[in-house]
């Protein structure tokens, strides 16, 4: 069911407002209600199994929406894929993952996709998971140090994709033999990494998104841990490693600006001289610009936090052969006012024992309530004479005598 609105001879569909389906690397059409831009280009982005993009040309000008499966040319045979762009955009895409056409032979579709092409289709992908399994204990009777990842079926069936991971180089040529006799089929071995494996496999990362080699991420650049001390990240393994057990894609996304801001701060190898002690770096605080200087050089011992612009000062006073009093700016120092925060904790959320006091409270009008009802369920007697008397002390009771021997 498509939402149409017209305004002056647009329309707005739902399939231009979603990402198509459940395909992993898809793009939001953002040209999709601009009629003209759809006729610009007879190229098509096609998606087939995960990850696997191809982009091709449809020359005998066949009416394609987005998520129409399609026939395409393919070597052997003919492949089934579903359309996930139409248009000027795929000009775009294509500039973007460096595919030339006129550098490339780009194939042809064929055609929409009929009955039987998708029933070939479907039977083709049931034997997946199956041959997958099968092709691992092979792999393994073999004492090949590879691991299978995945298997794709070319939509015909006449051909299938293995693509597996290994750490070395690993000879396959009896292997492809061996998969050619028990498959029956045309066999392509691909050799993916860690990091594509769980592009294909998909999933949720820690911070509740979709994981980004599943969603957009194409180009996957080398990770360090330098990456993760630059930014002052705990290195703690089990905080660090993404699903693919490598370090996370995403601690190189704002290494740029960490590295541009430090830029402004000394470096830690410098020390500080002052009279009485001599300070080493701790740590530095790059959204506050302030550093902490430590009196011991392995661990915190007498931390004194100062600004980048006093930590210069000192720097270029010890390097004239003075030695201020203090690390710690006077005029800073003094004229310091107390941090105002920017929120108010109005209703306690902070508070980890918020509901210990309402639980207090709830239970003291219990004993209150209780209280009033003994005391009036007493055979109609005022709660006065029910009252225990309470036991005199002894300092009362010898002023009470020494008031009557006086008498």
């Amino acid at each position: 069911m498509d939402y149409r609105l017209d305004i002056g001879g647009y329309q707005i569909k739902k399939k231009s407002c979603n990402r198509c389906g459940n395909l992993k690397l898809s793009v939001h059409d953002w040209m999709a209600d601009l009629p003209e831009t759809q006729k610009e280009t007879d190229f098509v982005e096609v998606q087939f199994k995960n990850t696997r993009k191809g982009y091709y040309l449809n020359s005998t000008n066949i009416p394609l929406e987005k998520g129409d499966m399609v026939a395409v040319e393919s070597s052997p045979g003919h492949d089934i894929g579903e359309v996930t762009l139409v248009g000027k955009l795929v000009l775009l895409q294509m500039k973007k993952n460096n595919v030339h056409p006129e550098k490339m032979e780009i194939r042809r579709i064929y055609r929409k996709a009929k009955d039987t092409d998708l029933q070939k289709y479907q039977e083709a992908k049931n034997k997946e998971h199956a041959t997958m399994i099968q092709a691992r204990q092979i792999a393994e009777r073999m004492n090949l140090k590879m691991k299978i990842g995945d298997v794709e079926f070319q939509g015909d069936g006449n051909k299938a994709i293995f693509y597996y991971i290994a750490e070395e180089r690993v000879d396959f040529r009896e292997l492809i033999k061996v998969f050619a006799e028990t498959f029956h089929v045309r066999i392509e071995m691909k050799q993916i990494g860690a990091r594509q494996e769980a592009g294909r496999i998909g999933g949720i990362g820690p911070c509740g998104r979709e994981l980004c080699c599943a969603s957009w991420m194409t180009c996957f650049n080398s990770v360090a841990t330098s990456s993760a001390r630059c930014q002052d990240i705990s290195l703690n393994p089990q905080k660090l490693a993404g699903q693919c057990s490598k370090l996370k894609c995403c601690m190189n996304y704002e290494l740029d600006t960490y590295q541009e801001a430090m830029k402004e701060f000394p470096s830690k190898e410098i020390q500080l001289e002052t009279f009485d002690n001599t300070y080493y770096h701790f740590k530095t605080d790059v959204f506050k610009g302030q550093i902490s200087y430590s009196t011991a050089q392995n661990f915190g011992a007498n931390i004194i936090t100062i600004s980048v612009k006093r930590a210069k000062e000192v720097i270029a006073m010890n390097k004239k052969g003075i030695k201020p009093e203090k690390l710690e700016d006077i005029s800073e120092s003094t004229s310091q006012q107390p941090v105002v925060q920017d929120f108010e904790n109005v209703v306690g959320q902070e508070s980890v024992t918020r509901f210990d006091d309402r639980k207090r409270k709830n239970s003291r009008f219990k004993n209150k309530n209780k209280k009033q009802k003994n005391s009036s369920n007493t055979n109609g007697q005022p709660a006065s004479e029910h009252r225990i008397a309470k036991p005199i002390k002894k300092n009362e009771q010898n002023k009470e005598n020494n008031d009557n021997d006086k008498k």
